[in-house]
């Protein structure tokens, strides 16, 4: 039977789900897997959990949430595929030295899009001393409109992903500050699905875990150029020169994983700086949303 695999929504750091399906891994695992947008990221699991979809993918973010809310949720990740956190902090000037305290009495536009972004980077400033109430936020607004912002000399610092990164260095009005993904492991994005699912069809689980980690491999072993090239037609917005120098960012800053394992340490990291800013309220284990055997397995395998 197909599977139907929940898209969260569309963007570059997610270039190894397209990927997948590009170079024809999942076709060779013998598993049809059709594409699907979610209505909005933060109904991607609900789709999940209605059986309109099997698989999806997004942040275990809302895998907390869920078992925060229902400690009987049945909602698992199966196979990590970001593992560090691929926001970008930029300024006006240049800061090759930059440090959290720099961000005091500058005036900084956050992600408003989707929630994890700004849990991330308060769990920074709180490790570094900084209270996040004291910082000087920018009102609510889409990344598109804090470029414009940063442009115009509204705001000091905007907090955004590629290619709005990319496109605003080339552009001249814009510095890299901070790579979040420097920070270590932060579980960003999984594949998901709810643990009856995993019961009733193990063998898709397995095979859609292969097709990504040869997925994964593939990407180690090609530069930003031979991703971009694979991937234009699921980006046609962005030119192919940029999306080459995105992914060439993306695979040095380490965001992408080499095997579908996900890392404890990373899933921890996102749990506690969740617990920091009262967004969840229950110390949620590593073992209670993820489930790595199909993983380990095709690492075993090779």
């Amino acid at each position: 039977m197909p599977v139907t695999l929940i898209e969260n929504f569309r963007a570059i750091f997610y270039a190894p789900f397209y990927a997948a399906f590009a170079l024809g891994h999942y076709a060779r695992e013998g598993v049809e897997v059709r594409l699907q947008m979610s209505a909005a990221a933060d109904q991607t699991l609900k789709t999940v959990l209605s059986g309109s979809g099997q698989v999806s993918w997004g942040g275990p973010m809302r895998l907390l949430h869920a078992k925060d809310d229902n400690p009987d949720s049945k909602l698992v990740s199966f196979c990590e595929v970001v593992g560090r956190d691929p926001f970008y902090l930029l300024g006006r000037e240049p800061n090759p030295g930059f440090r959290m305290a720099d961000l005091a009495g500058k005036t900084l536009a956050v992600v408003s899009e989707v929630p994890t972004p700004w849990y991330c980077l308060q769990y920074d400033l709180r490790l570094a001393g900084i209270d996040p109430a004291a910082m000087r936020r920018a009102p609510a607004r889409s990344m598109a409109e804090n470029i414009a912002s940063l442009r115009e000399g509204e705001v000091d610092v905007i907090q955004v992903f590629e290619p709005y990164a990319q496109q605003a260095v080339d552009a001249g009005f814009a510095h890299r500050w901070y790579a979040a993904a420097s920070r270590g492991p932060a579980t960003y994005t999984t594949l998901n699905t709810t643990r009856d699912f995993i019961a009733r069809d193990p063998d898709t689980v397995l095979r859609m875990t292969r097709a990504m980690y040869r997925t994964q491999q593939w990407i180690a072993g090609h530069d930003g150029r031979a991703l971009a090239e694979a991937l234009a037609a699921y980006l046609p917005d962005t030119p192919v020169a940029t999306l080459a120098a995105c992914c060439d960012g993306y695979k040095a800053s380490g965001i992408w994983n080499t095997t579908p394992v996900q890392q404890r340490a990373g899933l921890e990291w996102l749990r506690d700086a969740m617990l920091a800013c009262n967004a969840i309220h229950s110390k949620i284990e590593y073992d209670d949303l993820a489930d790595m055997r199909f993983a380990e397995q095709v690492v075993r395998e090779g």
